[in-house]
């Protein structure tokens, strides 16, 4: 009986090993996705020809991705057809300025941006920023971001993933679904985290702390 005892219990912390390396396989194979909404990057003359010189992106609250937060600033942007208000400023400021989208932002605008990865905005539309009556014509600058995974170098290492690399993604749960054509960006200055727009957000029944499986081919 001791041994039987012995045995039941031995068994048991088997299990728990077992179970335990499972989802450390699952945690190192998945990876958190957020829904990033419309937003606005910009450059520091644009900055202090909407706010007033020597004006500086502040942060009023910090992004998961490090030193990214969204500033005390909205703007209002126009389009031919339409226009969005209450758009949220990203800071800090870049080294020039581009607006992300949806798909259905476009459509309210009346736009056809290019799915781009950010920072590609050769041969883009350009939009108008608003501040009340101050106003700023891009001449380029507006894109639907490309879905995209930021990545450490010690998680791209393990998983053996390159930066531009492109993966499938898998999520779970009422409307699962795989995405594909997702780029795999890799930096010292990023935190491992999946990025969608609010259009794939719905599509996929998105809710926070909503993990996915990265699909290598």
């Amino acid at each position: 009986m001791i041994c039987y005892g012995k045995r039941v219990r031995t068994t048991n912390n088997v299990a728990e090993i077992v179970q335990a390396v499972v989802a450390r396989i699952e945690e190192k194979t998945t990876v958190e996705v957020e829904a990033s909404a419309r937003h606005i990057h910009l450059d520091i003359a644009t900055v202090e020809k909407l706010f007033g010189k020597g004006f500086r992106l502040q942060q009023t609250r910090p992004l998961s991705q490090p030193g990214q937060f969204v500033s005390q600033v909205r703007l209002t942007l126009i389009g031919p057809k339409g226009r969005l208000e209450n758009v949220a400023v990203l800071g800090p400021e870049r080294s020039q300025s581009q607006v992300e989208l949806s798909y259905t932002d476009a459509m309210q605008l009346g736009l056809q941006p290019p799915l781009r990865e950010s920072g590609m905005i050769e041969d883009t539309p350009g939009i108008t920023l608003s501040n009340g009556e101050k106003k700023v014509a891009l001449t380029s600058g507006v894109i639907i971001a490309q879905r995209h995974i930021h990545m450490t170098p010690t998680d791209a290492e393990l998983l053996n993933l390159k930066n531009g690399e492109v993966v499938k993604v898998k999520v779970d749960g009422p409307r699962r679904l795989i995405f594909d054509e997702v780029v795999i960006r890799v930096s010292e200055k990023f935190a491992t985290k999946m990025h969608i727009d609010f259009d794939e957000a719905n599509a996929c029944a998105y809710h926070k702390g909503m993990r996915g499986l990265i699909i290598k081919e």
